[in-house]
């Protein structure tokens, strides 16, 4: 019995022993194949996205991994690993899929979304089932959450009282964290510190701007913030300054005597006349600094179109403004036999950044005439 018992339990063995023998083929297309198969090369796959080197911004997660596929010069068909790693050896892998099957030139698979800044390695192969490809490795970051913080005020500051209306306001360039564009700083100036009464804002590439004028003899504040149209900074902290005194008013020159008088510009005619006194003393129409100088040089125009109408037989004279007492600077009257004519001499001639256009327009028979 007991040697009949021994003959069964090796013939079982090497049935055994067989059976697991056979479960490698040597066909290069059976499923289970013994290998490598000597002479089988498969290339290291080409990583296309994401470049070596490459950063993502937050918002472009999930990332996608794509290679061109590997060649081989074998029979058996090609499946693709990936892994993603944050060290460089690959011992703390965050993601791991094998068994990827081919694209169409190209093989990809998404991730998961990853912890933002932070850099990782990627790496992929290919392998047939007996044969395995070289490794193609590269690295990429994805860049922390966008952040500007807030520039920092330089001048004017703590209440300053400055030289002139138009002051030029200064910030710090913001610092920033993350995939941060370039930036644009706006600027506010405010009678209040709640920023409810805005005298003047702003929007310039700059770290500086000049302002328009601001009123004199006032206190005001002002602050800044900067962004790159997707991300924004809180405001800087408030400063506060204070701007000068109204400058004292520029005298008016006294009315100066005329040289010749209007009597070669007696035409005879009231155009023809304002032409030859406008062209006769350009110098009383040039821009002035001063309101008051400004209706100084009117009034010594406006006499000396009255003179020469006088001196060409026609009766001009002062109007009397809304009847009087008080002249017209810019109009004249004209006394005719149907009624006394206005006669508007000078276009918007309060205008003192301007040259100063002297006109003939006759208004309406209501003149008041002096």
């Amino acid at each position: 019995m007991r040697s009949r018992s021994f003959s069964l339990t090796c013939s079982l063995a090497l049935l055994v022993l067989a059976a697991c023998q056979s479960s490698k083929s040597s066909t290069p297309t059976a499923p289970t194949v013994a290998g490598p198969i000597p002479g089988v090369n498969i290339s290291a796959p080409v990583l296309l996205e994401p470049l070596q080197g490459f950063k993502f911004k937050e918002n472009e997660q999930p990332i996608r991994l794509v290679i061109q596929n590997a060649t081989t010069n074998g029979a058996r068909p090609l499946t693709y690993t990936f892994e993603v790693s944050s060290d460089t050896n690959f011992t703390t892998k965050v993601f791991s899929r094998s068994t990827v099957a081919p694209g169409d030139g190209r093989t990809s698979v998404q991730l998961d979304r990853l912890e933002i800044g932070r850099a990782y390695y990627w790496r992929a192969w290919a392998q047939d089932g007996a044969n395995t490809g070289a490794t193609a490795t590269a690295g990429f970051e994805i860049y922390p959450k966008a952040a500007v913080n807030p520039p920092t005020a330089v001048s004017p500051i703590n209440n300053e009282l400055i030289t002139n209306a138009t002051p030029t306001i200064r910030v710090n360039a913001a610092t920033v964290v993350g995939p941060v564009g370039s930036l644009v700083y706006e600027y506010q100036v405010a009678s209040d510190q709640a920023f409810t009464k805005l005298v003047t804002a702003t929007v310039i590439g700059q770290t500086s701007f000049t302002s328009a004028a601001l009123p004199y003899s006032s206190t005001l504040f002002w602050r800044s913030r900067a962004s790159d149209g997707e991300t924004t900074s809180g405001w800087s902290a408030t400063q506060s300054f204070r701007t000068p005194a109204p400058p004292a008013p520029t005298p008016a020159p006294p009315t100066p005597t005329p040289p010749g008088g209007g009597g070669t510009c007696a035409l005879g005619n009231g155009p023809a006349i304002v032409k030859c006194i406008a062209a006769k003393y350009a110098s009383y129409r040039r821009p002035v600094g001063s309101l008051g100088e400004r209706q100084n040089n009117m009034m010594f125009l406006r006499d000396r179109i009255i003179e020469a109408g006088i001196c060409s037989g026609l009766t001009y004279g002062h109007n009397l403004k809304r009847g009087g007492p008080e002249l017209s600077i810019d109009v004249i009257a004209w006394q005719r036999p149907d009624g006394n004519m206005g006669v508007d001499i000078a276009f918007d001639y309060d205008n003192t950044g301007a040259t100063l256009e002297l006109t003939w327009g006759e208004i309406d028979l209501f003149a008041k005439i002096q």
